[in-house]
């Protein structure tokens, strides 16, 4: 069963994290899925902006603890962990080097891999009602991957922030420090979003492209390898007692017992 819906509205083309049951938690299907949906919106010239939401009330909760407690669970599971990393890391790079503008509209919670997509995106229109968290540590392990964007995105002193109190900031927060672009009332989200699309449909293709080409080939010159650096650590994290513990702890929903 597909969890990514894929729609069409003019020039813009839409992704919507279609598993609302789990808060658009992130499988390795759906991740497959959103490279693929990716990579045809890229054949169609029609297409001038691609906008990522989610369905229901969250946009992503990040990655599938549940898949992920299984795997922890593998006799020797780090070739599937290094596996996972580097699935997530080319799905921000692919995100990075996408010709179009892609635009995240920020429906509610964006947390983990959640907040993975959003910092990847251009353009990032939050509703009233958006939060924004790395809360890997409270599940004993590293926000390796993304951790690169959010430095990129808000520079070492908020990113050092976040990463390291693992907190829950409002829409707002994330507004005054830079992760969020915009911030409009809960149920416009998508509207806007669409109305940025039409806004970049009256620029050149080719001028969009090169300018995204120069934004990240010169301010983020170092971040595909600092991405396939924290893809590394988040592998290695996550085969400790402590991601053990706290996958569990997570799943029985109480508080993680550190070793």
């Amino acid at each position: 069963m597909s969890h990514i819906q894929v729609k069409q509205h003019g020039p813009g083309g839409t992704i919507i994290l279609n598993r609302p049951e789990k808060r658009n938690a992130l499988t390795r299907a759906m991740i497959r899925e959103l490279r693929q949906a990716l990579e045809d919106f890229h054949l169609q010239r029609s297409i001038r902006a691609v906008t990522i939401t989610g369905a229901g009330t969250a946009f992503s909760a990040g990655m599938d603890i549940a898949e992920m407690h299984a795997t922890s669970q593998q006799d020797n599971p780090y070739p599937q962990w290094h596996e996972d990393a580097e699935l997530f890391r080319d799905l921000l790079i692919d995100m990075l080097q996408f010709p179009k503008p892609i635009i995240a509209a920020v429906n509610g919670p964006a947390f983990a891999g959640g907040a993975g997509l959003v910092l990847a995106a251009d353009l990032v229109i939050a509703g009233t009602e958006a939060r924004f968290a790395l809360p890997e540590p409270l599940r004993g392990i590293v926000a390796g991957i993304v951790a690169p964007l959010l430095l990129f995105r808000v520079g070492g002193g908020w990113g050092a922030n976040l990463l390291l109190t693992a907190r829950t900031i409002d829409a707002q927060e994330g507004h005054r420090i830079g992760v969020f672009h915009e911030v409009v009332a809960s149920d416009l989200v998508w509207a806007r979003s669409m109305e940025l699309t039409q806004q970049c449909a009256q620029l050149a293709p080719e001028a969009v492209q090169l300018t995204k080409q120069l934004v990240n080939q010169t301010v983020g010159e170092q971040l595909e390898t600092q991405l396939s650096a924290g893809a590394a650590i988040s592998a290695t994290a996550r085969t400790t007692e402590c991601a053990m513990e706290g996958l569990r702890a997570f799943l029985e929903k109480r508080t993680p017992q550190w070793p």
